[in-house]
């Protein structure tokens, strides 16, 4: 069976030291913590599908800035056979308003020290680190 990548969207949002991370419901990587993100919507940029992601899993208000970078995700099972293709879109925003609060398809939203994403002793999904030191960077 031939399937398609999926387009989705990241909100990168760092305050100070901290970033809004979300730990994930469902696979691929449920129970880990990662930007709060989904799928782009016939007809909606990245860039606006990150700010309304992000408000629909987290409750917090931010306007995209711009996109930071793009991430491959392909997950594969046991005997090579493809389980999920994305490619995401990290968008870096600026926050407006609200507080965390997990909705929707995550079980907890929180403001994580960037440092224990970096020195890995939060576990995140592929990449966070990556996309952080590019967000911190530009």
């Amino acid at each position: 069976m031939m399937g398609h990548p999926k387009l989705a969207a990241l909100a990168v949002l760092i305050s100070g030291n901290r970033v809004l991370l979300v730990n994930r419901r469902n696979e691929p990587d449920a129970g880990l913590w990662g930007f709060p993100g989904g799928h782009v919507d016939f007809g909606e940029t990245a860039m606006e599908a990150a700010s309304r992601e992000l408000q629909e899993e987290t409750g917090i208000i931010a306007r995209p800035l711009r996109y930071l970078t793009n991430v491959d995700v392909i997950v594969r099972d046991a005997e090579g056979g493809i389980q999920f293709h994305f490619l995401l879109a990290a968008v870096k925003c600026e926050y407006l308003s609200g507080h965390p609060k997990a909705q929707d398809d995550v079980s907890d939203a929180q403001w994580q020290p960037i440092e224990d994403v970096l020195s890995g002793n939060l576990e995140c999904s592929e990449h966070v680190d990556d996309v952080i030191r590019i967000a911190t960077s530009k």
